[in-house]
């Protein structure tokens, strides 16, 4: 064949020329080892914190990790109800929600910027009755908080109100691809105290806070019995909302016992609705009246005027808020005469028929006391000088308690003790005042002669009622009491300890001063004549006092008051009533609580059933020409 073209030889390699420098590549091998060094580092330290949050501070992470992921409700516990004696509800509860958000999903910078919780605010606000600003502050004051309570005990129209709100701005949301505003807004379920009585016997219940705790009266005194104990509910949660299939741990709550007054609620409307009216026609600034068993010493009725209706604390006067009838020392006036009597009769320094002449004017510790009207010498029995309530006779019946006034001080001073005047009744009321009374060699000269007859001592109205309970109870006084007992969850009653009895003066003495209680009402002369009541016997005694306005420390005006039992015969019923400075028409005790006192215990003796009385009272002398 014949030969292809040559192929030119290959060429030597070039030498270096002199001088040059020689190029040489490196060896990977160090490079290598450099990366792989590096790599192992990296992989070390991943596995080092891998082995650090799954094994060393797994329990660590896992909690920091739930915080997040799970959150705590309380679940309130159903707070008791508050009965009158027969079980008829007097405070109870409704169904009521909480209603909550989730701040830290309206505030991330992405949806801070289009103004989410404004617009939530302003959503929220008309249903909820309140401000968008206060709203809207309470949603960005933590903007990382999982939590925040909007506004507490809103109805369930409310709650479905706002349900309604959601879904339309989830449909808002989803057409714009917007954001949900309302997406982390719930509710958490809760009880609301409601009063289906409005008023009545308002001081005496008192009322509950926002926090859903007593802030008053009986509701704040048991409020540990009533309130029971928070259960506790952990929920696993995303973006705002329960994961239908996350773990749930729940700690039921126990609901609170039901309290059960001494309260007769029909009784204590009469005695509310009459002192309400006296308190109107009277112009006075306030009155109270009080209703107690005498035999077993418990409260049927506790009345203020004015009073306030705890389902609507927005609107009530705050001086009213309180029970008056336990947290009022007033100076008692006259009707304190029957304790000073007590003690003259016990110890055996006169008789209902011992006489004791009173002059117009009596001259004592430089000055001269009087009575409430000018008259010439009386000459009176004992009796006498309650039936008129002559101020310088009880004087000087209290004089003879003792060889000389200190010692007379004294014999006075233990008996008003006795008779609970100074010291606690025993409810442990709220704001309860025990009174004052000093000890006696404290008394001033003027103090002397006038604590026998009601002024220089002071006390509240259930001691009043129960000094007079004391005598309708033969001389044993039952320390008051104005609660039953409890019915917890389980429904077992367990029923109040009973009361404690004192001895305060013989049966004898106590019989003989119901019976010149009785002349008070039934004599032509006496002053309590408006208080009769047909066909029972009535034992009562006027008071009519200086006042001190608590405003000033100075007297200002007069404290008027009627206190009494019936029948007299057989005691079952004690009704006092105090109206605190009357300014319009009469001021005497006799005139503006007699009638009060009349119609109360006549309600409340039909509503208890009690039989008339069945024997006409003795009459006992007033004057000596009755002898």
């Amino acid at each position: 064949g014949v030969p292809g073209p040559a192929r030119p030889a290959a060429r030597p390699p070039a030498r270096p020329r002199p001088g040059s420098q020689v190029l040489r590549l490196g060896s990977p091998r160090p490079r290598l080892r450099l990366v792989g060094l590096g790599l192992t580092i990296v992989l070390l330290v991943f596995t080092v914190r891998l082995l650090q949050v799954q094994a060393v501070d797994a329990e660590a992470y896992a909690a920091r990790a739930n915080v997040n992921r799970y959150i705590p409700v309380t679940l309130a516990a159903e707070r008791g109800a508050i009965t009158d004696r027969s079980g008829v509800a007097l405070a109870t509860t409704v169904d009521a929600y909480d209603i909550t958000a989730a701040p830290d999903l309206l505030t991330p910078e992405r949806i801070k910027a289009e103004g989410a919780a404004r617009q939530a605010a302003e959503l929220l606000a008309p249903v909820l009755d309140e401000q968008p600003d206060v709203l809207e502050r309470k949603l960005t004051a933590n903007p990382a908080s999982k939590y925040v309570v909007l506004a507490r005990q809103q109805t369930p129209k409310v709650w479905n109100r706002i349900k309604e709100l959601k879904k339309a701005a989830a449909d808002r949301a989803a057409k714009k691809r917007g954001v949900n505003v309302l997406a982390g807004v719930n509710s958490e379920p809760h009880s609301k105290r409601v009063y289906p009585n409005g008023d009545l016997a308002a001081g005496i219940l008192g009322f509950v806070n926002s926090e859903g705790r007593g802030g008053g009266g009986i509701e704040a005194q048991l409020d540990a019995v009533l309130a029971g104990r928070d259960g506790k509910l952990v929920r696993a949660q995303s973006f705002g909302r329960q994961v239908p299939t996350g773990d749930v741990q729940e700690k039921p709550a126990v609901p609170g016992s039901t309290v059960e007054l001494t309260l007769d609620r029909d009784i204590q409307w009469a005695a509310q609705s009459a002192i309400t009216r006296q308190v109107r026609e009277s112009a006075a600034d306030r009155g109270y009246v009080v209703v107690q068993d005498t035999r077993s010493g418990e409260i049927l009725a506790m009345a203020n005027a004015p009073g306030y209706d705890p389902n609507d604390l927005a609107h009530a006067d705050s001086s009213a808020l309180g029970n008056a009838a336990l947290q009022d020392a007033y100076e008692p006036g006259s009707v304190s005469k029957v304790m000073t009597m007590a003690a003259v009769l016990e110890e055996g320094a006169a008789t209902p028929a011992t006489h004791v002449e009173v002059p117009n004017r009596l001259p004592r510790a430089d000055r001269a006391f009087a009575d409430d009207v000018d008259h010439a010498t009386w000459h009176l029995t004992l009796n006498g000088v309650l039936a008129k309530s002559s101020n310088i006779g009880t004087i000087l019946a209290a004089e003879q308690l003792g060889k000389d006034q200190p010692q007379a001080n004294r014999v006075l001073h233990s008996y008003l003790r006795k008779f609970g005047i100074g010291e606690p009744t025993g409810l442990g009321f709220p704001g309860e005042t025990p009174g004052i009374l000093a000890p006696p060699q404290k008394w001033s000269a003027s103090q002397q002669h006038t604590i026998p007859f009601g002024q220089g001592l002071s006390l509240n109205a259930v001691q009043a009622a129960s000094v007079y309970s004391t005598i309708a109870g033969g001389g044993e006084r039952v320390r008051p009491t104005l609660v039953r007992g409890t019915k917890g969850p389980d429904g077992r009653f367990t029923p109040a300890p009973a009361p404690p009895r004192t001895r305060v003066v013989s049966e004898e003495t106590a019989k003989s001063l119901a019976t010149m209680l009785e002349s008070v009402v039934d004599d032509r002369d006496g002053t309590g004549t408006k208080a009769k009541i047909p066909g029972y016997r009535v034992a009562g005694k006027t008071g009519t006092s200086n006042r001190v306005d608590p405003r000033t420390g100075r007297y200002h005006g007069y404290t008027a008051s009627f206190a009494g039992f019936a029948p007299a015969d057989q005691p079952r019923v004690t009704v006092y009533c105090a109206i605190q400075n009357p300014t319009r028409g009469s001021y005497f005790g006799g005139q503006i609580c007699g009638p009060v006192y009349k119609q109360v215990m006549e309600f409340a003796l039909k509503s208890l059933q009690v039989p008339p009385s069945g024997a006409q009272p003795p009459r006992l002398p007033v004057s000596y020409g009755d002898e």
